[in-house]
């Protein structure tokens, strides 16, 4: 079983123990023992088969199960052996022996404070999980003594006396002749089991509110390595780290203007998109450069009132033209510019987005394309070279400015490149049926040997990029895209005639796994030897985001901007340990550096060096990446499934003696770039 199969059972006897261990208490307040002995057998089993789920998630990763072995099951283990103690015995008798005495009211007690464990250990792992903290212990534990209380608050409390129309009369006298009620039974009415929760619930609420109080964050956390050093040091500013101004030797200026703009778009069907656009289209301009020219870009903002910027997705740029509001530069108001420069220096697939309110912004259009090719030619130069970025509108795949199938002619023999661009939150999966094919290069780098595969899908990761290259066959190819048949591409040989060939069901096809593919090369640095070492546990957790309770996406318990930023030094080698507890993939993407996978879930690469600046992190996965800190900054360190991000999953990399002077100023704002 995989990690995510076993977090799932987990999360399943949990429940079903919770389940148990209330209905023990209910169907015992009810006098309903001999159910009540059996519930009581079921949530003991239950809360054993949780030992086992327990152990087997404990050899995936101290993170899973951290608040589970320090809290969870400590807890409910002394409530349910209590339980099992005072009120088992009882049970067993009065179910064996109708009408015999009752189960106490302690015995009541003890099962509920039971279920009250259980509940508050499952709490704990959906609302806080890792890392388990005092004040997160505290009011689990403060949960569980105030149901308890509550609960014997009501089950001693005698009974109320009612009149004969059924209702409470507190004028009426007592009357000395009735029996007063038989020891042994609770006297819990519905109202009282009703009070009794909702104060446990309102008494858990409350100190849960409490303990958020008590999560003073760090500012800053080192993985191992020296503290920040203070003083004269900590004295350049991103707004310094700007790009050079003249092409590298041999180079030429590439210059382009993109104006953001809200427009109605038509697409090749017909309809028509509401679309927040770069330059009026969708998707945005493509940027083309040639290795060495400098790429120079004007960003206009007509009206877009949350402002926009343009990052430059996994090109490493100097720190100053990120385009990371609130850390490198201000949002682009309506009627303000910011001017973007940098070398062309990293060939390959890249593109470009808004950084500023970007879950809504990339979703609404705000996205292009950015292709560096090489000085000096490849080998294989491509006759065919198609840009095909992937992006969802309403539902509906679209592929470059295609909603519908497209259909290119290639002569037979033909090299064909095809660069795919995923441009969503979600992962994309492509096929391409009818050639073989090689995967020539990820993220922009590319693999070294990479052999020709063929009827593999490839799962592209939000934000990620893959180049396919291939040699044009005499028969049609076909690149499907999320197993729908309807749209994608279609290379045609020239001059075919004749239908074309139906294409194969491409659903069952296995995925190419990247770390058992090409051919091993050497890396630039000793991967066992990293100077700062930071591990990032990303979940779902009750966390403040931007200021506000939320139950947020959660990055080691806490969510932006409250996460510690990662310092590091320039020249560090930096590792990330990166898991994922939850049960949704998150795309993890560094700004600013490519990282290199050294491991997933323990299985280290036996192909290419994989080189990457989005990896997906799926359900119950751990990666193991490392980079070269060589670009000074202040890096935006997030997940790209943007929602996730606009959620609270996203910190910073921050190299010490480097600020901000754009610190909290996320919010658009006018500004233009210093002249020339």
């Amino acid at each position: 079983m995989t990690t995510v199969h076993w977090i799932v059972l987990d999360h399943v006897v949990a429940l079903l123990g919770v389940a148990s261990w209330f209905a023990a208490g209910v169907t015992a307040a009810l006098g309903r023992y001999r159910l009540a002995y059996g519930l009581l057998i079921g949530a003991v089993l239950a809360t054993s088969t949780r030992l086992v789920t327990v152990a087997a998630l404990s050899g995936r990763g101290w993170w899973f199960v951290q608040e589970k072995v320090l809290l969870g099951l400590p807890m409910l283990a002394a409530a349910g052996l209590a339980a099992l103690l005072i009120a088992g015995p009882r049970l067993r008798a009065a179910g064996r022996t109708p009408g015999s005495v009752g189960l106490p009211a302690g015995g009541i007690v003890s099962l509920l404070t039971a279920a009250y464990a259980a509940l508050a250990g499952l709490v704990v792992t959906f609302l806080a999980g890792y890392p388990l903290t005092w004040s997160t212990a505290l009011v689990a534990v403060s949960f569980v003594c105030a149901g308890a209380l509550l609960t014997a608050r009501v089950v001693t409390a005698p009974a109320v006396e009612r009149t004969d129309a059924g209702s409470p009369d507190s004028t009426q006298a007592p009357d000395s002749t009735q029996a007063p009620a038989p020891r042994g039974r609770s006297g819990l009415s519905r109202r009282g089991l009703i009070g009794a929760a909702g104060g446990a619930v309102a008494a858990g609420a409350g100190i849960t509110g409490a303990g958020l109080l008590f999560r003073a964050p760090e500012s800053v956390v080192t993985g191992g390595g020296p503290p920040r050093v203070l003083g004269p040091r900590a004295t350049v500013s991103v707004a310094d780290l700007r790009g050079p101004r003249v092409p590298a030797p041999g180079g030429t200026s590439r210059r382009h203007t993109l104006t953001a703009s809200t427009a109605t778009v038509g697409l090749a069907s017909g309809r028509a998109v509401d679309a927040w656009t770069y330059g009026g289209q969708l998707p945005g301009p493509a940027i083309t450069a040639t290795e060495g020219d400098l790429v120079e870009v004007t960003l206009r903002n007509t009206d877009i009132e949350d402002g926009v910027t343009l990052h430059w997705h996994g090109y490493d740029v100097p720190c100053g033209e990120d385009g990371a509001p609130g850390a490198t530069q201000h949002a682009v108001a309506p009627g303000g510019e910011f001017v973007y420069r940098f070398h062309a220096d990293q060939v390959g697939t890249y593109w470009y987005h808004t950084h500023q309110a970007s879950h809504p912004g990339v979703r609404k259009g705000l996205y292009g394309t950015l292709v560096v090719s090489p000085r000096e030619g490849r080998a294989e130069e491509p006759e065919l070279d198609l840009t095909l970025p992937v992006h969802t509108f309403d539902n509906t795949v679209v592929i470059g400015d295609q909603d519908r199938r497209t259909v290119h002619p290639a002569p037979p023999g033909t090299p064909v490149r095809l660069r795919l661009v995923n441009t969503d939150s979600d992962p994309h999966w492509f096929a391409l049926a009818g050639a073989a094919f090689r995967v020539a290069a990820v993220d922009g780098r590319d693999l070294n040997q990479p052999g020709e595969v063929r009827e593999v899908g490839l799962r592209l990761p939000a934000g990620g990029r893959y180049d396919v290259v291939l040699s044009m066959p005499d028969t049609p190819v076909a690149l499907v895209v999320d197993n729908d048949h309807g749209s994608g591409v279609l290379l045609r040989p020239t001059g075919r005639a004749g239908n074309d060939p139906a294409l194969p069901d491409t659903s069952s096809w296995p995925e190419l796994d990247l770390l058992h593919y090409g051919e091993p090369a050497a890396v630039p640095f000793d991967t066992d030897n990293a100077d700062r070492h930071f591990t990032i546990v990303l979940d779902r957790a009750l966390a403040m985001v931007d200021g506000r309770p939320a139950y947020a996406q959660a990055v080691d318990g806490r969510g932006h901007p409250s996460i510690p930023d990662q310092l590091v030094a320039e020249g560090d080698l930096v590792r990330f340990t990166v898991v994922n507890r939850s049960l949704e993939t998150h795309p993890w993407h560094l700004h600013g550096h490519p990282v290199l996978v050294l491991a997933r879930d323990g299985t280290r690469p036996s192909g290419s060096p994989v080189w990457m600046d989005t990896f997906d992190v799926r359900p119950g996965e751990v990666w193991e990446v490392v980079c070269q800190a060589d670009n000074p900054g202040i890096w935006m360190n997030h997940c790209h499934n943007l929602p996730h991000q606009d959620q609270g999953m996203m910190l910073r990399l921050v190299y010490d003696g480097v600020s901000t002077p754009f610190e909290g100023t996320s919010h658009a704002h006018r500004r233009k770039d210093p002249a020339p």
